[in-house]
């Protein structure tokens, strides 16, 4: 094979090397697989991760201690303890037969499922156990040392997002969820070949003139670095034929080739011709202004990477890590951006540590509309795994102090080198509508970066007001007006900041178990000695809806709310969420609850329907020109998302107004 030899004609710049290879090449990933976890790491995953089950399960124990009725202990001090009754003992593993009663306790171990009418546990230092009785030292407040159901984790939930690298932390969520393969992207296939008649392969004797071959090792390493795998064809010699037959065979099983050496002007460098006559278009780029690595190469071959490196290690690992490496994340579905393994932030909250112990706080990182990081603390306890998913970071807080103020400076030290930013924001209350908006846009856009934190209504309110997210989701009924959402907006002061997108509608009612064994219908019957309740926090849009059922119960009773909520059993049981709500049903520990529809199909219980409500959104007016809220508030409005909203979650269903946007005075 006769070449002729190759002189540079024109250098580029690097921007310009850049720009010409993205012009003729397109990166895509190239395809995917499913592995075991056991060999997920730093794989790319290529499908989000949805959990199918809650983690916890079931209402536990975060302490070994007692279950009881908090309300029994609110007169115990330390000089005058509270003498209960132990009824029995729960083990983790085990499930509670017996109820917690008024004057009773249930030991319990960490981890231990909650036993039926126990609304708090007492930490065991707390207490002292004299026989059948135990005494309690310290009063607790409904729900303390308890880690609800789907406290961390909650079915149907999207705990991972497609395009997520996974760490150890991950795989450990992962497995949390019972989850032991995953959909992840494949690794590139990337073929090096060293050329030269001076490379010899480590382990042999070296012959004068002859050096080790270096790049093959260093450069096959790095590639594995950015996500792909490294098939080593060889040494090829400077023989045209030598040569063309091996990068031919690399274009035949790999996604990428390239070489190293034989790439600067001299009689015996021949990749120049060699690549033209292998396919269209060829050469792009021969010779980079930049040093080292000037005499590099870039080349399309019938779509297909070409890279010819130079023959000096540091000028060939350079050139890789600036130009090649990028590439090879794309192809393996990875982020290319880095950052500092610190960064300053503030905190959004004011955060209680435990006096005496250096305290590390996991922290979610967001950016506000000054463009300054802050630092939102993750789901915190020593039973939450997802903690590590959803952090960026940790702050740490010395052993001398005892809490951080609210708009506190700190520093993260960052789990990676890199944090994922997200380009949109939402807080406010969980709606399972929002991950279906997320996967509509993802669809469109698979590298949008969505960040979505649970505060409930009134918290999404309060964060807005603070100006850190991009939109809150809320659903608050008010009392005198019995209009949703804007005499908040009002009450909050947000008329100039914000504007109201409206969203859909969703159905509230009772969940009950299949065939409604209690024979359960309206809120009346809320009040029978043989029904136990399940209720949300305050600050919820569901709890402010409970609430005014319950008064405009009381009112047609002519009774006192408060002396009609005395006839609750159950009402000061307070889930996080609409996932705990299901969980307390399906293990028998309430027999009813006040949630959305979907929840009831998620964990096969009945339905009762008794509210329409408006779910909608607040976007702060100055992000409104973010394609990617643009893009949300058009997803919104758009015919499949209307048509589709109801058939993906039965009992959310869209309106004409939908996705209008309604300025607020």
């Amino acid at each position: 094979m006769k070449l002729e030899r190759k002189i540079f004609k024109k250098l580029v710049t690097l921007e310009e090397a850049i720009e010409k290879l993205y012009r003729y090449y397109t990166p895509r990933p190239v395809g995917t697989e499913k592995v075991k976890i056991e060999e997920a790491l730093n794989r790319v995953l290529a499908r989000d991760v949805v959990a199918p089950i809650d983690v916890p399960p079931f209402d536990r124990a975060a302490y070994d201690g007692f279950a009881v009725i908090a309300s029994d202990t609110y007169t115990a001090y330390e000089d005058r303890p509270v003498r209960l009754k132990v009824i029995g003992s729960v083990n983790a593993g085990q499930f509670p037969k017996v109820k917690v009663k008024k004057g009773s306790a249930i030991e319990i171990g960490t981890g231990g499922v909650i036993p039926p009418g126990a609304n708090a546990v007492v930490m065991v230092e707390h207490t002292n156990r004299e026989g059948e009785f135990v005494y309690v030292y310290k009063s607790v407040a409904p729900g303390q040392n308890i880690q609800p159901a789907g406290s961390d984790l909650r079915i149907g939930e999207i705990v991972l997002n497609k395009g997520t690298v996974l760490s150890p932390r991950e795989i450990g969520v992962i497995a949390a969820l019972g989850i032991n393969e995953v959909t992840v992207f494949k690794r590139p296939k990337v073929a090096i070949i060293s050329t030269g008649d001076e490379i010899e392969s480590p382990g042999r004797s070296l012959t004068p003139g002859k050096i080790y071959d270096i790049n093959a090792y260093s450069i096959g390493n790095a590639i594995k670095e950015a996500g792909g795998e490294p098939i080593f064809l060889g040494i090829a010699r400077d023989n045209a034929e030598e040569i063309y037959e091996k990068i031919k065979k690399g274009l035949q099983i790999a996604d990428v080739v390239m070489t190293s050496g034989s790439t600067s002007a001299g009689v015996k460098d021949i990749l120049y011709n060699l690549v033209n006559k292998l396919g269209e278009p060829g050469i792009i780029v021969h010779g980079i202004k930049i040093s080292p690595g000037k005499p590099t190469i870039i080349g399309v071959i019938d779509e297909k990477l070409f890279i010819g490196l130079p023959g000096y290690p540091t000028s060939a690992l350079s050139i890789f890590m600036r130009i090649v490496a990028p590439i090879i994340r794309e192809l393996s579905g990875y982020p290319r951006d880095k950052l500092t393994l610190t960064v300053k932030a503030k905190i959004n909250t004011r955060i209680q540590s435990v006096l005496g112990r250096h305290t590390f706080v996991p922290v979610s990182l967001i950016k506000s509309s000054s463009d300054q990081y802050i630092a939102f603390p993750t789901r915190w306890g020593s039973g939450s795994i997802s903690t590590l998913a959803f952090a960026d970071g940790v702050i740490e807080i010395p052993e001398n102090i005892n809490y951080l103020e609210e708009g506190a400076s700190v520093e993260v030290k960052l789990f990676g080198d890199t944090i994922q930013t997200p380009d949109v924001f939402i807080t406010g209350s969980h709606c399972l509508g929002i991950d279906y908006i997320i996967s509509i846009h993802k669809e469109k856009n698979p590298n949008v970066k969505y960040r979505v934190i649970h505060t409930g209504s009134q918290g999404g309110l309060a964060s807005m007001r603070r100006g850190e997210p991009d939109i809150a989701g809320i659903h608050l009924l008010d009392e005198q007006t019995k209009t949703y959402n804007i005499p908040f907006i009002r009450k909050y002061q947000l008329t100039e900041k914000v504007v109201l997108v409206k969203g859909y509608i969703r159905k509230q009612g009772f969940a009950v178990k299949k065939g409604n064994p209690k024979g359960i219908r309206d809120w009346k019957d809320l009040l029978r000695e043989d029904v136990t309740v399940i209720n949300r926090i305050p600050g919820s849009g569901t709890r402010v809806l409970f609430d005014l059922k319950l008064k405009e119960l009381a009112n047609k009773e002519g009774v006192a709310l408060k002396d009609l909520i005395e006839q609750i059993d159950g009402y000061h049981i307070e889930a996080k969420s609409h996932n705990a709500v299901g969980a307390a049903i399906k293990m028998g520990r309430a027999d009813v609850g006040l949630t959305i529809e979907p929840i009831a199909h998620m964990y096969d219980l009945e339905f009762i329907p008794v509210a329409d409500e408006e779910y909608d959104f607040i976007i702060a007016k100055e992000r409104l020109e973010k394609s990617e809220i643009k893009e949300f508030i058009n997803i919104l409005g758009s015919k499949e998302f209307k048509e589709g909203l109801s058939k993906a979650l039965p009992g959310l269903h869209a309106t004409e107004k939908t996705g209008t946007i309604l300025k607020l005075e």
